[in-house]
């Protein structure tokens, strides 16, 4: 899909995205953004979160890691709405928004504590470019922390996920979206992203060390880690 038409599906999706998130994973969605929040080690300084969508990653950022602002950017400007919205009904403060793409961060290099994505790398095709723009902008000793979805990896569980991910996600994550086709992109984009292996070789080629994964949930989710040496 192209970038034009992710950014037209979420846009479309924004009105009830999370909702969509939570129906559709049975709450678990929560304890995923926990644990990427918990990767982050505590002190002071920027977050960048990329990808920000509606900001339930940078809202988690603020209440578990209150010494950390938040910068959330993100091509949607629907999306960016939603987030706007639950900063001002919410109060929350050291958290700013903006509307960018990926591939050009309008950041300063070496100015960011650490990089969150949370369900985005695997919508764009230049991935190691993103990266390289993530390390650009981490200080020196930064971590990048990206959470994606995956497939359980053994046995009966892998057969009923993927029977559930194949067959029942799809039609009713379109019914509960309203449109014909985000989640049967979802499913599509999900089985194109890179194996392990070469996602950990594509962050070490966009110049970060100490590459790492960590599953959620028996592999649902991932969390993949780097430092910017």
């Amino acid at each position: 899909m192209r970038d034009t038409k992710v950014r037209r599906m979420f846009e479309d999706i924004a009105f009830s995205y999370d909702f969509q998130n939570s129906a559709l994973s049975a709450g678990v969605d929560i304890y995923w953004r926990k644990r990427l929040v918990e990767a982050i080690e505590p002190g002071y300084g920027l977050v960048l979160d990329a990808a920000t969508g509606t900001g339930e990653v940078a809202l988690a950022i603020r209440r578990r890691r209150p010494g950390l602002r938040v910068l959330g950017l993100d091509f949607s400007p629907a999306m960016l709405h939603v987030a706007r919205e639950k900063i001002r009904k919410r109060c929350v403060t050291g958290y700013s928004l903006g509307v960018a793409d990926c591939r050009e961060l309008p950041v300063r290099g070496g100015s960011v504590a650490a990089v969150t994505m949370a369900f985005g790398i695997r919508n764009i095709t230049e991935r190691v470019a993103v990266m390289r723009e993530f390390n650009r902008v981490l200080v020196p000793g930064g971590r990048m922390h990206i959470m994606e979805f995956g497939m359980p990896r053994h046995g009966l569980g892998k057969a009923l996920y993927r029977f559930y991910f194949d067959r029942i996600l799809p039609p009713f994550g379109n019914f509960l979206s309203r449109t014909d086709y985000a989640y049967s992109y979802l499913v599509e984009s999900v089985d194109a992203f890179p194996k392990d292996r070469d996602f950990l070789a594509q962050m070490a080629e966009a110049g970060f060390s100490e590459c790492s994964v960590t599953d959620l949930t028996f592999g649902l989710a991932r969390i993949f880690t780097g430092r910017k040496p």
